[in-house]
């Protein structure tokens, strides 16, 4: 199993030095999802020729590492967070992320999809791209090239609203001032990366904003993973062709727990900024680890098996975002002012 673990470390390494050159940067493109990517031209070139006894180690990265991951990530987040931000941003933040789920799984059913697929691509839209992918796949364990595919639509959607959302914000069509714009950015783009992206290029008054109400988009994974949890566990028992390993037993996701518990300490800012920054550092490389390991799973086969519906999917869940969220920033804040 070492030789496994040892292999996804190694392409880890490989995208952590990959992320640092300069169009990688200039793409906003995180290790991550480096990591997948490289993680998935493996699969489809040597994946063939990897000696059966290193299977349980990119197994191991997939489901251990990956949970250690998510719960490290916690250090990124306190609750001070929450009282910067105000009652405006959190109600935003709470809206987006219930609509954007229920939405993507009522567009799933019309367009007839896998539910795993479904039920990861509208979290990952929702709440925090690939990392909240990754946090509901570790809560209901479906295949891995479910989540890649998922994984994958989150990406291109978050990086396209990354360019996107400067443009419209130059040119006036989102006329809004400068801490609403980051309220809305904020609230409505994928990942943390793109946020910063985006947030950087419309400048430190918009930035600032964005990444603060991220983060508390990202606080709310938990109490969404717990409702999973219930919801999947319930789901089983009335369907059993779901594709789950557990039947219709609830699974609490102790690795949420802990997340919300490593929040709670980081909020106690015991700990120097040095400190906290290492462990971001390595949680980003275990978080790296284990979309690489992922990748490793996915071959383009399994991607013609999804078909074109979960970008279909994702492009819809994109639109409501964009729309969705500006009409509520436009009208919702003005309110509490």
């Amino acid at each position: 199993m070492l030789h496994g673990i040892l292999l996804m470390a190694l392409f880890a390494c490989a995208a952590f030095y990959i992320g640092e050159m300069s169009f990688c940067r200039a793409l906003s493109l995180s290790p991550m999802i480096i990591g997948i990517v490289l993680g998935m031209l493996y699969a489809n070139s040597l994946r063939n020729h990897l000696p059966e006894t290193w299977t349980p180690g990119i197994a191991f990265c997939t489901k251990r590492i990956l949970r250690l991951g998510i719960i490290l990530y916690g250090f990124r987040l306190t609750f001070q967070d929450i009282t910067a931000v105000g009652v405006p941003a959190i109600l935003i933040d709470a809206i987006i992320v219930v609509t954007t789920i229920a939405l993507g799984l009522f567009l799933g059913r019309l367009l007839k999809m896998d539910r795993g697929i479904t039920l990861l691509a509208s979290c990952g839209s929702a709440i925090c791209g690939a990392a909240a992918v990754l946090g509901v796949e570790s809560a209901i364990r479906v295949k891995p090239y479910k989540t890649a595919v998922a994984v994958a639509t989150v990406v291109i959607f978050g990086t396209l609203s990354m360019f996107l959302y400067p443009i419209l914000y130059r040119t006036g069509f989102f006329d809004l001032p400068a801490e609403q714009m980051g309220i809305f950015t904020g609230a409505t783009v994928h990942e943390v990366a793109h946020v910063v992206g985006a947030g950087n290029a419309m400048g430190p008054a918009v930035s600032d904003a964005a990444i603060i109400v991220k983060m508390l988009r990202v606080m709310m994974l938990v109490p969404v993973l717990l409702v999973i949890s219930w919801a999947v566990a319930r789901q089983a028992r009335l369907h059993p062709e779901t594709d789950t390993q557990e039947r219709g037993k609830i699974q609490i996701p102790w690795f949420a727990i802990l997340f919300l518990i490593v929040i709670c300490f980081n909020s106690l800012q015991w700990l120097p900024a040095t400190v906290v920054n290492t462990i971001n550092t390595f949680d980003t490389f275990l978080l790296t680890m284990a979309m690489t390991a992922l990748g490793a799973e996915t071959n383009i086969e399994k991607f013609r098996k999804a078909g074109p519906r979960p970008f279909v999917l994702a492009l819809l869940l994109d639109c409501w975002l964009i729309f969705g969220g500006f009409a509520m920033v436009k009208f919702v804040v003005p309110l509490f002012a």
